[in-house]
């Protein structure tokens, strides 16, 4: 009689064996993203051969990497060595709505390379990105515009259902001017003033991403109740609001820069006025939640990092406010309002 491992030993063994084959998921997905294969699938069932001729491929190369796409789900093999498109693998088709094939490959060339850097980020404190490349997270999307263009489009869906959670989440009819600083091209602010016509807004970013949101706002049908203004939150920050939103902003900075933009804030508003952060919230205590894997991806990416309650809490003391309330939405998201001390 051998030895042989207790089987709730062999069950962690399996579970561990997928979490560490994690990055092989991600390359297989984008093998088939970078390929195009569920565009080529979009009228029907094809052959590994047939495919492989259309995407340049080798066909039994291909034909291994689908038949294990399969298992995942993304495709379902037929006789013949045939693949369909399955409602889950639809999703990376380049037209399909909400189309995640872009970010498929960016996950599986710049994403996938910056997580080694992980290592790096851990012993020094430094972002791993720019260990990898050489360069800043916003310098290489502003060198490299068709990763720029996949990772707006893939902010603008991701944010589409929680800017609607944010807008019924607070009352922004009790305001008057809504100033969204560092607001992009103005979809969590298009989102407010269509839910709330009695509010007029300031979008405010630098020149070079506000110039883009008159369609957006034009669409959404309030343009006419919204200033653009182009400018740097580091230097000043329009005046006139009576609520100050920031949007997924504070959590790129650390303590230090973070404090510096809500006292710019501060400067420009009066002592009734409103400080408004939308952020994740990271449990303090052991509770599980994705925020803190989140927060490790800000840490390898970038000098940001996500927050607990008490440490905006901090932030807000530190740059002259008093945080009032914490309001859960129906989004990850919560609203975090600040009054002046």
């Amino acid at each position: 009689m051998t030895n042989q491992p207790p089987a709730g030993r062999l069950q962690l063994e399996a579970v561990l064996q997928l979490m560490i084959g994690g990055c092989t998921t991600s390359q297989l997905i984008y093998v088939a993203a970078k390929l195009g294969i569920a565009d080529c699938l979009h009228d029907g069932p094809k052959g590994a051969d047939q495919l492989a001729a259309e995407v340049g491929a080798q066909p039994e190369s291909l034909y291994r990497v689908l038949r294990a796409l399969a298992v995942m789900g993304l495709f379902a093999e037929t006789e013949g060595r045939a693949f369909a498109l399955t409602p889950l693998g639809a999703l990376l088709q380049t037209t399909a709505p909400q189309s995640l094939r872009g970010w498929a490959i960016v996950h599986g060339e710049e994403l996938y390379r910056t997580w080694e850097g992980l290592l790096y980020s851990v012993q020094t404190g430094q972002p791993g990105f720019e260990h990898v490349y050489g360069m800043g997270w916003w310098d290489y999307l502003g060198q490299h515009p068709e990763t720029a263009a996949v990772f707006n489009q893939r902010m603008t869906t991701v944010f589409a259902q929680r800017n609607t959670a944010i807008a019924a989440a607070y009352d922004f009819s009790s305001c008057h001017t809504i100033v969204d600083v560092a607001g992009g091209q103005g979809s969590l602010l298009a989102a407010i003033l269509s839910a709330h016509p009695s509010v007029r807004g300031v979008l405010f970013d630098l020149p070079a991403v506000v110039e883009g949101a008159q369609p957006l706002l034009e669409q959404a049908g309030v343009r006419e109740r919204c200033e653009v203004v182009g400018g740097d939150m580091f230097v000043v920050v329009p005046s006139g609001g009576d609520a100050y939103l920031l949007s997924t902003i504070i959590h790129d900075w650390k303590d230090e820069q973070a404090v510096a933009i809500l006292r710019n804030c501060r400067r420009a508003m009066t002592d009734q006025a409103r400080l408004l952060l939308v952020e994740l919230i990271v449990p303090s205590d052991n509770t599980p939640s994705t925020t803190k894997i989140m927060d490790v991806g800000m840490m390898v990416m970038m000098h940001g990092q996500e927050r607990t309650e008490a440490e905006y809490r901090d932030l807000y003391q530190a740059a002259g406010f008093a945080l009032t309330q914490v309001l859960p939405t129906a989004s990850q998201y919560s609203i975090l309002e600040g009054r002046p001390v």
